[in-house]
């Protein structure tokens, strides 16, 4: 069920719009998506024709302007709608995200009139869009990247390979981060628009992953592709912008993320405990299980507030990297915390698929690792910190 919770503090409160879509996302994932959700998971695919929905229902493009066919929303409806999605799968959560956070975001600051005329009423209206930084030997190290683009006349020719990329089965428009000029290091990084279909462009097989199994996972390969000019995104050897600024962003897509695992978790428990019987009275009752409640219910908090605040900040043009990095971090522990605690409260119930919570588990994981890892975020904590 979705939450129902009465505030008085100012990072909560919604306003009409953010709260009309959340109750929209919130119907949408208890309606449509979760009849669905086992067996997407267990075949590690999402639903075709929830994807076509996604679109349908404007989730795909909420801070798409109007005049490019998008919700005209604001980055915080983005938030709310991400948390709500991921409270009934974290999978779909995901897929929603990236195109919100990352692809559209990216356009929308960096791409040229052009590029927004041609690519943003895509993102809205039918093509999932997937964001192509991490390689085998660039991941916390991003600018590490080996993926090459050599100017040819009217075009950049690429070559190399992309691992770990979300949305790579769903997506037709890829924004790919090359190396125009390695000696430079990461100044010569560039992002690219490439199209699915363009020839020497191929993708291969989906990861069998722990969690969030029905998001795609996969490989990319670059032979020889051609990208016109055209569909550079930013300026030539500014990539690493584009990717630092687009990505401090993510993560707190990725907060919302988390918190929708967590409440979901905690929500469990909590049905769960009061139906629960044993010595005569259901389990909520013994003083041990209400403090764990207790805990679950105060770390989920702290977790939302952290979010939220880092995204009415971003909103507010004010700065964000701290608040961004503390949000993803926080929110990452408390999804894992909180859902292990639900599996614990479940006892043997927990452990097996027939019950919600080990998937809750499942999922939470991914946190720590993706768009930055926890001692990432430590890092960019502390080197802020020790400069104010």
């Amino acid at each position: 069920m979705t939450e129902n919770r009465t505030t008085s503090n100012p990072l909560t409160q919604l306003t009409e719009d953010e709260q009309m879509l959340k109750d929209a996302a919130a119907e949408f994932a208890d309606t449509v998506i979760h009849p669905k959700v086992q067996e997407m998971d267990e075949k590690a695919k999402l639903d075709p024709e929830l994807i076509r929905l996604f679109f349908e229902m404007g989730f795909m493009g909420i801070e798409i302007p109007e005049k490019y066919e998008g919700g005209g929303g604001t980055f915080f409806m983005s938030i709310v709608a991400i948390e709500q999605i991921s409270r009934v799968d974290a999978s779909v959560g995901v897929f929603m995200d990236v195109q919100n956070t990352l692809v559209n975001n990216a356009i929308l600051r960096w791409g040229s009139d052009e590029i927004k005329e041609r690519f943003l009423p895509q993102l809205a209206t039918e093509k999932v869009g997937a964001y192509c930084l991490s390689e085998a030997g660039s991941g916390s190290d991003a600018f590490a990247l080996k993926c090459s683009a050599k100017e040819d006349g009217d075009s950049y020719i690429l070559n190399g390979t992309k691992l770990w990329i979300t949305n790579a089965n769903e997506a037709d428009i890829f924004l790919v981060f090359a190396n125009i000029n390695p000696e430079v290091g990461y100044k010569g990084i560039t992002c690219f628009i490439v199209e699915r279909g363009m020839a020497g462009f191929s993708i291969s097989k989906k990861e069998d992953k722990l969690g969030i199994r029905a998001s795609s996972t996969c490989g990319l390969t670059f032979e020889d592709v051609r990208v016109p000019k055209e569909n550079i995104l930013g300026e030539v050897g500014k990539g690493y912008k584009v990717a630092i600024e687009t990505l401090n962003e993510g993560r707190i897509g990725i907060g919302a993320q988390m918190i929708g695992i967590a409440q979901a978790a905690y929500d469990a428990a909590i049905s769960y405990t009061k139906e629960r019987q044993q010595f005569g009275q259901s389990i909520s009752e013994f003083q041990g299980v209400q403090f764990q409640l207790a805990k679950m219910a105060t770390e989920l908090e702290m977790a939302r507030l952290l979010v939220y605040n880092a995204a009415r900040l971003k909103e507010a043009g004010k700065p964000f990297l701290k608040e961004a990095a503390m949000a993803k971090y926080y929110s990452s522990e408390v999804a894992e915390k909180v859902s292990s605690m639900a599996i614990d409260l479940y006892g043997g119930y927990g452990y097996v698929r027939e019950y919600p919570v080990e998937k809750y588990y499942r999922d939470s994981k991914i946190g720590k690792i993706y768009e930055g890892t926890s001692n990432m975020q430590l890092q960019t904590i502390s080197k802020i910190i020790l400069k104010e």
